[in-house]
């Protein structure tokens, strides 16, 4: 971990108000896997984020956008997260990911064959699509037109668009937790 944790108490007067916001968004959005340590500092991505209110501000409302707001289904949603997380091989992202799928009830066989960077055989279509455009993008280069016309044609103009928005959210993301060294906590 190249940036220490934050204890609340040494907040400064312009991380204060992010603190509190990010840790009242991940009490009620991300409560499957470890976020808060024993002395309230955030842990995951939210502790870099914390350490440059300014880039984090924007980062964490992006962040609360494309989770509160959010129109795809959830299993698709976590099949572009994983394999964009696999792809960077953004350890506390498929930590994090692989705890909300599993709850979700996503299989350890599929969780093991995202994780390698595989297509699972037995995505429902939505899955599917959401799958192959994670996988162009983070691949790089522009997206195929037959991803994009199949994401529109799944998931309508405003799916297909929040799809390609969350794609790169969890790139940034990656390079977040990558960046910084951000270690993954025990499992229980």
């Amino acid at each position: 971990m190249r940036l220490p944790l934050i204890k609340p108490s040494e907040l400064t007067d312009a991380q204060k108000p992010l603190y509190e916001d990010m840790k009242a968004g991940i009490a009620t959005n991300f409560n499957d896997f470890k976020t808060i340590d024993a002395n309230g500092s955030l842990c995951g991505p939210w502790n870099p984020w914390l350490h440059e209110p300014v880039y984090g501000k924007a980062v964490w409302e992006l962040t609360k956008a494309m989770s509160i707001g959010a129109s795809l289904p959830d299993p698709a949603r976590q099949i572009a997260i994983l394999v964009t997380g696999a792809h960077f091989d953004a350890a506390y992202e498929l930590y994090a990911h692989i705890a909300v799928a599993e709850r979700e009830g996503m299989s350890a066989a599929r969780l093991s064959e995202l994780c390698a960077g595989v297509k699972p055989r037995d995505l429902s279509p939505e899955e599917a699509v959401a799958y192959d455009v994670a996988f162009a993008l983070v691949n790089g280069g522009v997206l195929p037109e037959p991803c994009y016309t199949l994401a529109v044609t799944t998931f309508g103009q405003h799916g297909a668009n929040e799809l390609i928005y969350l794609v790169g959210l969890y790139c940034l993301v990656s390079m977040t937790l990558n960046g910084f060294n951000v270690p993954v906590p025990e499992r229980e």
